[in-house]
């Protein structure tokens, strides 16, 4: 069983904003310190970003104006804690305490993910999509039902009529909605709105690259501080997540589908 969402679902569209941001840092600085919570909907947009790099607020309205229209935005940026930012300023170290865990996707969340890709690639505006072995259930807003249907004959589609969706009927929030980007992966810790020394981003990427490439779950877990996590350097599984996620594209990109 298996629910995802799309990359105009209002949680994923806060999730973009903050990727966006994250992005921005990076054009700044080769390692910057960053953390974003976005919440949005209804016309405005809130934004919270500790960041160890100026980042102006009218490159902060071009982003969300891109991803999310033009809606009012509430941007607040402070300087990252100086004491938790001290065991980052000789080498890349671990950057919070954290529980990990990596699983091998499913032939259903496969079969789901690519469902959901296919829709939207269609439909690129607000939906969810649910699989539960032989029941599948689409919810696709401002589309057409008879279309969808005759593509997926056996789905139920939209049951409770047509809806509009978006952020304009419904609030979005970051790293609300960590079960559609990670599947049975899901550990406490949220994957968008941070720089890659955060162990949230890194170790969880790590985890769950191991876990496909090795066919069983991984469990790892961390201090902040620590230099070494499951016997290989903090600053070689920082390398391995910045990779994985400049090969898509960035932050943003990122946060679109997240890992499934």
């Amino acid at each position: 069983m298996f629910e995802k969402v799309n990359p105009c679902h209002p949680d994923k569209v806060a999730d973009r904003i903050a990727g966006a941001i994250v992005d921005l840092a990076y054009k700044q600085a080769e390692n910057p310190r960053i953390a974003v919570e976005v919440l949005i909907g209804h016309g405005k947009c809130h934004i919270i970003a500790e960041t160890s790099v100026f980042i102006s607020e009218g490159d902060v309205l071009d982003v969300v104006h891109r991803i999310a229209g033009e809606i009012i935005v509430d941007y607040k940026e402070v300087p990252q804690d100086i004491h938790l930012a001290y065991n980052q300023t000789d080498r890349i170290r671990c950057g919070d305490n954290g529980i990990f865990k990596g699983v091998p996707l499913t032939k259903e969340q496969k079969k789901l993910s690519k469902i959901a890709h296919s829709i939207y690639a269609k439909y690129p505006t607000d939906g969810k999509y649910i699989l539960n072995g032989d029941r599948l259930i689409i919810c696709q807003s401002n589309a057409n039902k008879a279309e969808i249907q005759n593509e997926y004959q056996d789905a139920e589609i939209n049951p409770i009529g047509d809806w509009t969706g978006g952020t304009d009927v419904d609030t979005g929030a970051t790293n609300r909605k960590l079960g559609s980007d990670m599947a049975d992966s899901v550990t406490g810790g949220g994957l968008h709105g941070k720089d890659l020394s955060k162990a949230d981003v890194s170790v969880n990427i790590y985890a769950w690259i191991k876990a496909q490439e090795t066919g069983v779950p991984v469990e790892l877990c961390c201090a902040i501080g620590d230099e070494y996590i499951d016997n290989r350097p903090y600053e070689e599984i920082v390398a391995i997540a910045r990779e994985f996620i400049f090969d898509l594209g960035g932050f943003e990109k990122f946060a679109e589908w997240g890992l499934v």
